[in-house]
């Protein structure tokens, strides 16, 4: 079974630095209101240090009861990105995490963060991924990528978001502040449990497109690339933030 909140906290590890670096540009120390979008088991939130009331929201109600306990003092609704449940600009700072690729309509999404973000408030997208690009070495665990992309798709996923990251900001009215792609993971491998997390996604994704021999032996040359010092795995994921005009 994949274990999701786990999964939220490595990818919450991705972005620890770059987070640091956009609340504090966003004036998060500052802020009265802030809010998630897509804030799932609350792995963003169970971290953030603020004086702020922390709102949190979420389609999925059982990872939002998982979030109550990580946040218990958190404000979480259950609700739709697409038609987000509150005031217009009630928000100081309004953020997602790896969460526009699966929405139906990431641009409508956007400007509902924009309205209910005040006049001059953060807006900040921080990881969309472009799976579409994504490299993998050795050549051959290539077909990695297309495979998950191409799950993805069929998910109702757009695999491939992370390239339209900041147009899609800007049709939304969001004026840009900062823009950019998160560097490539360089140097030592991955602890093993954290490969286990990559590959508990990739089999989810996977299943039904691929035998299940085939997948142990796509994780046997996985490890070995590792333990050799071969493998590559980047996935270019893009960040935003502007303000609210």
């Amino acid at each position: 079974m994949m274990k999701w909140h786990e999964r939220f906290v490595q990818q919450a590890a991705w972005t620890s630095a770059l987070r640091l670096y956009l609340f504090e540009r966003a004036g998060m120390e500052t802020a009265r209101r802030v809010l998630e979008v897509g804030c799932g088991t609350g792995a963003i939130l169970s971290g953030l240090t603020t004086r702020a009331a922390v709102h949190g929201l979420d389609l999925e109600p059982a990872r939002l009861a998982e979030a109550h306990r990580h946040v218990p003092l958190a404000n979480l609704a259950c609700a739709d990105a697409l038609w987000l449940p509150y005031a217009p600009g009630v928000f100081d700072i309004t953020f997602c995490h790896f969460l526009l690729l699966w929405v139906r309509d990431p641009l409508q999404t956007l400007r509902e963060m924009k309205r209910v973000t005040r006049p001059g408030g953060g807006i900040l997208a921080l990881a969309e991924p472009d799976y579409r690009a994504r490299v993998d070495r050795p050549e051959a665990l290539a077909p990695l990528g297309r495979w998950q992309a191409e799950s993805l798709r069929r998910q109702g996923a757009d695999p491939g978001l992370g390239s339209r990251l900041a147009e899609l900001c800007s049709q939304a009215g969001i004026r840009p502040i900062e823009t950019g792609r998160l560097h490539a993971q360089a140097g030592r491998p991955p602890a093993p449990g954290q490969r286990d997390l990559e590959w508990a996604v990739l089999e989810a994704d996977l299943a039904g497109m691929l035998p299940a021999a085939e997948m142990r032996r796509l994780r046997r040359l996985d490890d070995a690339a590792w333990e050799g010092g071969e493998r590559v795995l980047y996935v270019p994921t893009y960040w935003f933030f502007g303000v609210s005009a």
